[in-house]
């Protein structure tokens, strides 16, 4: 895409809560926070190749972070997200040293990922100056030094922002040494090791810039939602839209992400809303799972390189 196309489509995005109904608006606003989280986990799994689970963690981490910062202690979101980002890095770091030093690879860090994340939840659960099990709820406020806006088209264009910044990270990654060793790594680590890469620092790196955006999305999360329940916020099921959306799309490539969240998130939002009517709960599913199974089949590297290859280009990853 060229310059003129991306700022095209940039200004038809700033442009269309204005004509769009509140529920579109809705489903932009999921669009755009999963593709973020998306991309964020995309500089970890897609580019490096080391596939977590587990990432819900981060989500949870951040949010919790800026929630209780703001309760207790009255600081604005707008800076605890950061701190929130920086605490779920901690967390990253500490995941991935773990993995990576003693070589954990393959399902064996899957399950690493997944093991930490539960151990969040349980701790959540079971701590009631956060919440406990019932979950932490945030009073509405409406003012937007809290992160709280009246008026929903508020959060579309922060989630617009967090979306793009995102993808600015991980093209600034794409074309810097630092991405070129993390897709060398993806195809052939033992390979980057006998020519001298540092695979471990690298892959130290991709996991705590993963982790850090991941956090500072758990903020949007809280103040989205105003509530935060523990066994929502770090159960695997949030993992697994997270790293669906690329893997849809196109795991290792910059659009990737972004558009297997246009793809799935208006597919299970409308399904859901259509096949929820008449006791007919569950069936969206189906519908997510059919779109799936075909992408695996017919579509394994995602979308995005197909879709790329098929207009005469080429992926950027």
């Amino acid at each position: 895409m060229g310059p003129w196309l991306w700022l095209a489509a940039l200004a038809v995005l700033l442009a269309l809560p204005a004509v769009l109904s509140g529920y579109v608006v809705t489903i932009f606003i999921l669009i755009f926070f999963y593709g973020f989280l998306g991309q964020a986990w995309n500089i970890v799994g897609g580019y490096t190749g080391q596939l977590s689970v587990g990432h819900a963690a981060f989500v949870g981490i951040g949010g919790y972070t800026a929630a209780m910062l703001s309760i207790e202690a009255g600081l604005t979101p707008w800076i605890g997200m950061f701190i929130g980002g920086a605490l779920a890095a901690v967390l990253g770091a500490i995941i991935a040293y773990l993995g990576f030093r003693f070589g954990l690879r393959g399902f064996y860090f899957v399950l690493l990922t997944v093991a930490f994340a539960e151990v969040c939840r349980i701790l959540a659960s079971n701590i009631d100056a956060i919440g406990g099990a019932l979950g932490l709820y945030i009073t509405f406020t409406g003012n937007p030094r809290q992160f709280q806006f009246q008026d929903q088209r508020a959060y579309y264009y922060v989630a617009l922002a967090l979306m793009m910044a995102a993808t600015g990270v991980v093209a600034v990654i794409e074309r810097r040494r630092f991405g070129i060793y993390l897709t060398a790594i993806r195809e052939d680590e033992a390979a980057c090791e006998a020519l001298g890469v540092n695979t471990f620092k690298y892959k130290m790196l991709a996991m705590l810039v993963s982790s850090f955006l991941t956090g500072i999305g758990g903020t949007f999360y809280a103040y989205y939602l105003f509530s935060l329940q523990p066994s929502t916020v770090f159960g695997i099921p949030l993992s697994v839209e997270i790293i669906i959306r690329p893997i849809v799309g196109g795991a290792g490539t910059l659009l990737g992400p972004i558009l297997g969240s246009f793809i799935l998130t208006p597919l299970g939002e409308l399904s859901r809303s259509y096949f929820g009517q008449g006791g007919m709960y569950g069936v969206h599913l189906i519908a997510y799972g059919v779109l799936l199974i075909a992408v695996v089949l017919f579509l394994p590297h995602g979308a995005y390189p197909y879709l790329t290859r098929l207009f005469g280009g080429r992926p950027r990853a």
